[in-house]
């Protein structure tokens, strides 16, 4: 996994790249990237997959924000991102969302 920042120098927005590996995708036919930035709206969140098993996506995150994001792989089982800057408790049992801050 990982996540790749680059801020504009001409406004406060960070295009930030999520990107799950082949390895971590688990040959998962679909992914989805749920979190803050979308309200958790799997309607908003598909991610591209790759011809080597990838799954990748690009969004503009406005600056100064940390955003609790999840990968959700084919409906079902959920992932959290080893890259992320911190993790917080997700609020169900015992699991952690991955935070991005940009």
């Amino acid at each position: 996994m990982s996540l790749t920042k680059k801020f504009l120098k001409s406004k406060p927005v960070c295009k930030v790249t999520f990107k799950l590996q082949t390895e971590e995708a688990k040959d998962a036919k679909s992914a989805l990237l749920l979190g803050d930035f979308n309200n958790w709206n799997p309607k908003k969140a598909k991610m591209t997959k790759l011809k080597n098993g990838a799954f990748t996506t690009t969004l503009d995150l406005p600056t100064g924000q940390s955003y609790a994001f999840r990968y959700k792989l084919d409906g079902g089982v959920w992932v959290n991102d080893d890259s992320a800057d911190t993790y917080v408790p997700s609020g169900v049992g015992l699991e952690e969302n991955s935070v991005v801050e940009v």
